[in-house]
Formats: C-alpha cells, sequence, structure tokens
C-alpha cells in the first residue's frame, strides 16, 4: 500500500505531464492557425494574456474547443505580426 506522500507524488508527476501536453497541444493549435515558428514563444504568452482580457475572473466554466477558437480569433485580431 502506498502512502501519502507517495500518492501524493504520483499525482504531482502526472499533473505536470498534463500540463506539458497541454502546453504542447496549445502549440499546435496556434501553429494550425498561423502563427511563426519564430514567433511561438510571444504568442503563447499573448494567448494566456488574451484569456485574462477577452474571459476575466469569469474562466471556472470550462476552456472547450469554441473558447481556444475565440481566443486565436482575438490575436489574430490583435497581434497580427505573430500570424505568417
Amino acid at each position: 500500500m502506498k502512502s501519502d506522500t507517495e500518492r501524493l507524488e504520483e499525482a504531482e508527476f502526472e499533473i505536470e505531464e498534463l500540463a506539458m501536453q497541454l502546453a504542447d497541444m496549445l502549440g499546435a493549435a496556434l501553429h494550425y492557425a498561423g502563427v511563426c515558428d519564430e514567433n511561438m514563444p510571444v504568442a503563447v504568452e499573448a494567448y494566456l494574456d488574451a484569456l485574462d482580457e477577452i474571459f476575466g475572473d469569469d474562466m471556472e466554466g470550462e476552456m472547450g474547443y469554441e473558447e481556444v477558437i475565440k481566443v486565436i480569433e482575438h490575436l489574430k485580431k490583435t497581434r497580427p505580426k505573430l500570424f505568417c
């Protein structure tokens, strides 16, 4: 039987893996939306900032594909130089 500490460490590891997968998926979404590869780090930061701009404190609901598209469309309007 695993101790609470071992279970906590496993959960933290799984959370880190999921976070890395989400970051990769965001990069893929931005790539297919037309972000230039050299602008990807700036685009990711701009995406995270845009979440606050668009949704503010109303981020308690689910973030589905429609919300992701809304943020990317916002970036296309406000940060067009990120896109090729």
